[in-house]
């Protein structure tokens, strides 16, 4: 299912806000640890390049503000680490 901010809403129509904020919230978190996991097909990418490629994708397929404050959690715990 995408939830692509921009794309058509598969499989409700919903775009942007109308997408629950749950769901926006969950289908960042999942991308990144699927992005910083290894997979059959691929080796994971390193956290600043998963981060890299959410950066890019902000705005087409993902809510910017949840990428905001996603990036900011992140960089948040690893400084703790």
């Amino acid at each position: 299912m995408c939830l692509a901010v921009g794309g058509t809403g598969y499989p409700l129509g919903l775009k942007s806000d109308e997408i629950p904020l749950a769901a926006r919230i969950i289908a960042v978190a999942d991308v990144y640890q699927a992005l910083i996991s290894d997979r059959p097909y691929r080796k994971a990418y390193s956290k600043d390049k998963a981060i890299e490629i959410m950066k890019k994708e902000s705005g087409s397929h993902f809510d910017p503000k949840i990428i905001k404050i996603f990036l900011k959690v992140i960089k948040e715990v690893n400084e703790k680490r």
